[in-house]
């Protein structure tokens, strides 16, 4: 297992330099540079393009930051917040983000399993039919939509909310728009995996031996329906924890996913590569332990 495991990790480390390499050659390609929008002089943007080695070959510029990466630098930025390092940026923004993220994957885990299961005791009854409904909706409803329905009702009808998240209770609806889509997504998810092995073998034997449904459905069936729900909360905690970007746009949140899109509009390259390159080795990271947890849950399963 050790050599598979080790296998794993070198194909990993493979996957994140092609990211590496491919967010940095598509960046580049778009037309302009991050000092378009300074209000500088030809002379001065040509300093500060000099400055940052801009103007060399792209070649020699994809060189420099492996080299630099190679070494933990991830360079300065050039827009946002000029001077100051990528690495303390994108460090300082993540802790904002898992703040965030926790609370917001536990509250859709919390609610998405028990009701996909509750789906699954159901089914094809009021319950299960409303559980449907509702998590479809959840489902196809844009972020945006949500935040914008939480700050109408909660924050401006019923004024118990602030819209600011330095505000005390200012975490409640940023935690609520992240943890809607995945908590439907769980909700459906967990009960097409149950209903896919309510009809085994093995829990017509439990339920022979007199145990009740509500036993075989939460507790044995929901034991083997885990591993396409460990399959989606590997991207899902990646995807959360460092920060839903309408989330964080639409509530002022500094985190991660408000840095990025920032970033991207300031054409702040080293700050996009910096994020780009953190979120990318998360999901990768998430997506290892996930083959390794299915192991815990179905020996069955060998990492290939």
């Amino acid at each position: 297992m050790a050599e598979k495991i080790i296998r794993r990790v070198l194909l990993a480390a493979f996957s994140l330099f092609v990211i590496i390499s491919i967010t940095f050659f598509l960046m580049n390609l778009i037309p302009g540079d991050p000092f378009m929008s300074e209000k500088a002089t030809e002379e001065s943007r040509a300093v500060l393009i000099a400055k940052y080695g801009l103007d060399q070959p792209l070649l020699v510029q994809y060189g420099k930051y492996l080299a630099g990466l190679f070494h933990g630098d991830m360079g300065t930025s050039y827009v946002l917040q000029k001077g100051r390092a990528i690495s303390t940026i994108v460090t300082d923004a993540f802790a904002v983000s898992v703040k965030l993220g926790i609370r917001a994957l536990l509250l859709a885990v919390l609610l998405g399993v028990p009701l996909g299961c509750v789906a699954g005791f159901f089914k094809d009854k009021l319950p299960d039919g409303i559980l449907r409904v509702t998590s479809a909706i959840g489902i196809s409803v844009p972020g945006y939509v949500i935040a914008a329905v939480l700050m109408l009702v909660f924050a401006v009808k019923l004024r118990i909310l602030p819209v600011s998240y330095g505000r005390p209770m200012g975490e409640i609806m940023p935690i609520v728009t992240l943890a809607v889509y995945p908590a439907c997504y769980l909700t459906r998810l967990t009960r097409a995996s149950i209903l896919e092995v309510l009809g085994q073998d093995y829990l017509k034997t439990e339920r022979a031996k007199g145990m009740s449904e509500l036993v075989v459905i939460f507790i044995h069936a929901l034991k083997n329906s885990l591993v396409p729900i460990i399959t989606y909360l590997g991207p899902l905690t990646a995807s959360i924890l460092t920060g839903g970007f309408v989330a964080e746009s639409v509530f002022n949140v500094p985190g991660l996913g408000r840095y990025f899109v920032n970033a991207i509009s300031a054409r702040d390259y080293t700050l996009i590569m910096g994020v780009t390159i953190f979120y990318a080795a998360l999901i990768i990271f998430m997506n290892l332990l996930c083959d390794i947890l299915y192991q815990v849950v179905d020996p069955r399963i060998k990492i290939g």
